[in-house]
């Protein structure tokens, strides 16, 4: 049998006197040395994962004490947003009344074209546009002196603009989403700067900028039933304006929410879009040349 290397350990008796000695193989030792050092690591991992862990939750612990403080900011926010949307609407109340008691109306964009992220404020040179015809016109109170019983032609039945039809009324594809949507009115093709005409009698009701129908021209007609023109390039009348048949109502254009120059042409009753087809459908093709009426005057 091979020698093997070994450690005597002895071990003394105090009262006996006797002596006991063990003898242990050097492997022996190696063997717990071993074990004492796998059990050293294994201590050292311990604690680093749980110092690795305690400094997440502290990150944790501090981003979410952040994001606390970020939401309280934010409805501090909300609320002064809030206070400031009812001071502005109040503003906008009483901006309204004072543009009615002087002829002039004005509508703010709707909820739905924000929402749609739409570019829907006419630009700086737009408003100065606007603002010198508005300057330069003359708001003459004759115009509401005049009976209503020269209105005769209150239905509908001219075409706006000589053009094609390009998109119908009812359900469509809308160009910029891909949904489906429903058209309010049909589009009439239309060179940039092309005359339009009233399709009837009436009382221009609105004329500014209105979301996605850009510049927008209203005229009443009486008995619930109004024609929209938008997307015109400028307006040739003011809010207030009683007109006849034929008349020059602005020029066609590309403004608000458009991929092409055209005009969108909508009858209303009621306030209810309707089908403009019958309307235009039993129009005459030609339109009247300009300073021709129907009526003497």
């Amino acid at each position: 049998m091979p020698h093997q290397p070994y450690f005597v350990l002895v071990l003394a008796h105090s009262l006996h006197g006797r002596l006991r000695r063990i003898h242990i193989p050097h492997k022996a030792i190696y063997a717990a040395f071993a074990i004492a050092l796998f059990g050293c690591l294994f201590v050292f991992g311990f604690l680093s994962s749980y110092l690795r862990m305690s400094w997440k939750v502290s990150n944790y612990n501090s981003l979410r004490q952040e994001v606390d403080s970020l939401r309280t900011r934010y409805q501090e926010l909300q609320r002064v947003t809030n206070q400031k949307n009812e001071q502005l609407a109040t503003l906008q109340t009483f901006a309204s009344e004072v543009s009615v008691a002087y002829g002039l109306k004005r509508k703010p964009e709707t909820s739905t074209d924000v929402a749609n992220g739409v570019s829907l404020t006419p630009t700086f040179r737009q408003s100065l546009v606007e603002y010198n015809f508005l300057q330069s016109a003359s708001i003459s109170t004759l115009y509401r002196n005049y009976p209503k019983q020269w209105q005769t032609n209150i239905r509908p039945s001219l075409w706006p603009v000589q053009g094609r039809l390009l998109s119908s009324f009812g359900g469509r594809t809308d160009p910029f989403s891909g949904e489906g949507a429903i058209h309010t009115g049909v589009d009439l093709s239309a060179v940039m700067g092309t005359p339009v005409r009233a399709t009837a009698d009436g009382i221009v009701v609105y004329a500014e900028w209105s979301g996605g129908y850009g510049r927008l021209v209203k005229v009443d007609h009486g008995n619930g039933l109004q024609t929209y023109y938008g997307h015109l390039s400028r307006f040739d009348v003011i809010t207030g304006q009683e007109i006849r048949r034929g008349d020059i109502i602005g020029q066609s254009g590309a403004s608000g929410r458009v991929t092409s120059p055209h005009l969108h042409y909508e009858v209303r009753m009621g306030g209810t879009p309707v089908n403009p087809y019958p309307f235009l459908a039993s129009s005459a093709l030609s339109m009247p040349k300009a300073g021709q009426h129907d009526l003497p005057f």
